[in-house]
């Protein structure tokens, strides 16, 4: 079965995303103990920590997306953003490389450690 491959800004967006969600949850998990306004507040207060820390997330890979390097897709023809020496097009998934030694490789996001010799 074939890997299911994303874009790293993609992937750190969703992890943002997943950090409301489950903020939100934690939040709702402590109007359960509204008899104990220590726990509510506890769970008030760790829902509001998963959200700044969403924050902090989507602040840093804004930064990060600015330093990434735009190229124009050779499938899909759209402009996309590369991240490390190889990524996969936000739009229709195609392995990119800016790396001529990796041109024509199996796709493999491995590349991206430093300890990986090729």
């Amino acid at each position: 079965m074939a890997k299911k491959y994303s874009s790293k800004i993609n992937k750190i967006r969703t992890f943002a995303l997943s950090l409301i969600f489950a903020g939100f949850f934690v939040m709702y998990f402590g109007i359960f103990f509204r008899n104990s306004p220590i726990a509510m507040t506890i769970f008030m207060l760790l829902g509001l920590l998963f959200i700044v820390a969403s924050t902090v997330v989507y602040f840093w890979i804004g930064m990060l997306s600015t330093k990434a390097v735009r190229v124009s897709c050779p499938s899909c023809e759209k402009q996309t953003k590369i991240l490390g020496r190889v990524d996969i097009c936000m739009h229709c998934n195609e392995p990119l490389t800016l790396d001529p030694n990796l041109e024509g490789k199996e796709f493999d996001e491995k590349y991206n450690q430093k300890k990986t010799v090729t």
